[in-house]
């Protein structure tokens, strides 16, 4: 695969690494009257990400005193959570938010 910056006789090309032609299509879920269960808040190992998190969770816990809040993180913010951890996530979670903050 080609990936990056070409010279051809037309120009510059720049190629997609992802090769997708044809773009998802992707619909929004319908947002929940109210919030109840339990919110993941994952972070993503990003520099301060976790302080973005305590904020949001300190936040949350005095608006939502009924929900549960749980934390999780990925190990690193440069590759896809494991499928173990978004299986876990999506078990234990009615809800997430994922932080990044850099």
């Amino acid at each position: 695969m080609t990936t990056g910056l070409t010279q051809g006789m037309q120009g510059t090309v720049i190629l997609d690494p992802t090769d997708e032609r044809e773009p998802l299509r992707r619909q929004l879920t319908t947002r929940p009257e109210h919030i109840v269960g339990t919110v993941g808040l994952l972070d993503i190992s990003k520099p301060r990400g976790n302080v973005l998190l305590d904020r949001l969770e300190e936040r949350l816990r005095a608006r939502l005193p009924g929900v549960e809040l749980r934390r999780y993180a990925k190990l690193t913010f440069t590759k896809p959570a494991p499928d173990d951890l978004r299986r876990q996530i999506a078990e234990e979670c009615q809800f997430v938010i994922e932080a990044l903050a850099d």
